[in-house]
């Protein structure tokens, strides 16, 4: 419930300071007086659209603070858990929005991101302005008014078959996704398996290719290797030509002369002893030529044999610059070829999973047709008594509903009002039928109906009289104060019948102060209050009278 309301600086609202009790409060005035400014204050209040241009002409800033009390237990709880208790028992909202548009949300006295905001204000207060009466001509709506009059019970249910449609859709999206890939993972697997097979087929080895190129060369320089080789030889062991003797033999026979001049010249020994060292090298790099002349070996064809390896390997460069690269990228393939059979794999598993999901859509929207049924016949019957008390005792409001083939997160079918406001004519569509005054009172019937479910503490009604005369005023203003044994009422209004019908009553009217227009809220009471209604009825004598009369009936 709406303990108090506090505007500042709001369009012509300067400072309006409202303090509200339970039971049935209305707001009257002139047109124009800025009654409805006063419903767009609240709005604001409750999170919705913030503007700069409701922000009164000079002034930097407009504040909306609202204070909350008699909660429901969910909701008290809710704030707890999110560390903003109850002070008191009372719920403490302000909004400011200054004239750059950026504006702060508090709850608590602490700022909050507004999307927190509106949680905290979403079961707080129902706003039902005229523009209301256009949502009856939208099916969607209909569907929504149908399952909040089935209780708590079945809108969870509601929303459980809203989460499985929406999960058997993910699902189908990820099936149909995999489907449209498939032929395109198939293909890569085959271009990954050539590639590996291709890698596999030659085989490289790290290494290999510089021992390889090294062979090469030598077997290129085949005659060159042979010649030089045997051209050593000789130098060193055979005699070179016929005239002279190998360099062995000479530096042996160099090494005896030197010997037995050492004998004779004890100076020469030093020169023996390295001419003798000299000579054992020799003998031994004729030893290891020997031994390199003989282990030459160059294999017909071995050519031809390596040039065809090296091409095969060079042809694995596409896949990396040495054979450790051409390894690893392998391993790389057979690693997303692996990946891809197991897509092939999930195909079957999310296949599975939305197989499991249809059926279980398919269970609880069995079980939500049902219940919807029971819940329309149950409307029907609550409105057909409202419409009564509305004065439209032959109206008849019946619920129609048409299946749908696809899982769809409403249900198993579209629902839709149809309406007849006479005996002999059979329902047809509210939007092609229905009166702007015949949609008031139906709206009204289906707000005084969810007020006997609905945890909402306040319900405001915007002119709900519009398009409404006669009789049927009496019931609308008894309906009201029905709705509100239940539930806060306030309500704007341009009809003296229920404003007298109300607990409280409060002006709303324009004044100059400096030169400006103010508009301003005054709470009326004895004779303000009954010059009040007489103005709502012609102002002259007899209308006082009859405005008397109505506070007496009403028990004034």
């Amino acid at each position: 419930m709406l303990t108090e309301l506090n505007i500042r600086d709001f369009g012509l609202m300067e400072n309006i300071h409202l303090e509200l009790g339970p039971g049935f409060s209305v707001f009257t005035g002139e047109t124009g007086a800025g009654k409805s400014m006063l419903i767009d204050a609240l709005s604001l209040l409750l999170g919705g659209r913030a503007s700069a241009e409701v922000v009164r002409h000079g002034r930097e800033k407009t504040n909306v603070e609202g204070i909350f009390s008699s909660l429901p237990d969910k909701t008290s709880a809710f704030l707890a858990e999110e560390g903003y208790p109850l002070e008191d028992g009372q719920l403490f909202l302000a909004r400011e929005v200054n004239t750059s548009g950026r504006n702060i949300c508090r709850v608590q006295g602490r700022a909050v991101p507004l999307s927190l905001y509106k949680t905290f204000c979403a079961d707080l207060v129902d706003i039902h302005g005229q523009a209301e009466h256009q949502s009856l001509l939208r099916p969607e709506y209909h569907r929504e008014l149908l399952d909040k009059f089935g209780g708590k019970e079945h809108m969870a249910l509601v929303t459980e078959t809203r989460a499985c449609a929406l999960r058997y859709r993910e699902l189908a999206n990820k099936e149909r996704a995999i489907l449209q890939t498939e032929g395109d993972i198939t293909r890569r697997q085959d271009f990954l398996r050539f590639q590996i097979e291709e890698i596999e087929k030659v085989a490289p080895i790290v290494g290999e290719e510089e021992i390889l190129e090294q062979e090469k060369k030598m077997l290129v320089n085949e005659e060159r290797i042979q010649f030089l080789v045997e051209e050593l030889y000789r130098l060193l062991y055979d005699r070179p030509d016929e005239q002279g003797a190998p360099a062995l033999e000479l530096l042996s026979r160099a090494d005896k002369a030197l010997s037995e001049l050492g004998e004779i010249d004890p100076a020469t020994v030093e020169m023996g002893t390295a001419l003798s060292g000299l000579h054992i090298a020799l003998d031994d790099l004729v030893g290891q030529v020997r031994s390199y002349r003989g282990g030459l070996s160059f294999e017909p064809g071995r050519l031809d044999e390596i040039e065809a390896r090296l091409v095969a390997l060079q042809r694995l460069r596409k896949y990396g610059a040495t054979a450790t690269e051409v390894i690893r990228r392998k391993r790389e393939m057979k690693e997303q070829l692996e990946e891809l059979s197991l897509r092939h794999g999930e195909k079957e598993t999310v296949r599975l999973a939305k197989n499991d999901a249809l059926a279980a859509y398919s269970k609880l929207v069995e079980e939500l047709s049902l219940k919807r049924g029971i819940v329309a016949d149950r409307l029907e019957k609550g409105l057909a008594a409202e419409f009564a008390d509305l004065g439209m005792a032959e109206a008849r409001v019946e619920v129609i509903f048409t299946p749908v083939v696809d899982p769809a997160p409403y249900g198993g079918e579209q629902t839709e009002f149809h309406f007849s406001a006479n005996v002999g004519e059979p329902p047809r569509p509210l939007a092609k039928i229905a009166s702007g005054g015949e949609m008031a009172r139906i709206m009204l019937a289906f707000k005084s109906l969810l007020s006997q479910i609905e945890t909402v503490g306040a319900f405001v009604f915007d002119e709900v009289d519009s398009g409404v005369g006669g009789v049927t005023i009496h019931s609308l203003a008894d309906k009201l104060t029905r709705i509100a044994y239940a539930r806060q009422v306030l309500c704007i209004t341009h009809n003296a019948r229920i404003a007298a019908a109300a607990t409280t009553h409060f002006l709303i009217a324009k004044d100059l102060c400096q030169e400006r227009t103010v508009t301003g809220a005054t709470e009326l009471g004895g004779a303000e209050r009954v010059g009040e209604l007489a103005r709502m009825m012609g102002g002259d004598e007899a209308a006082r009278r009859m405005a008397e009369q109505l506070l007496q009936a009403t028990g004034e």
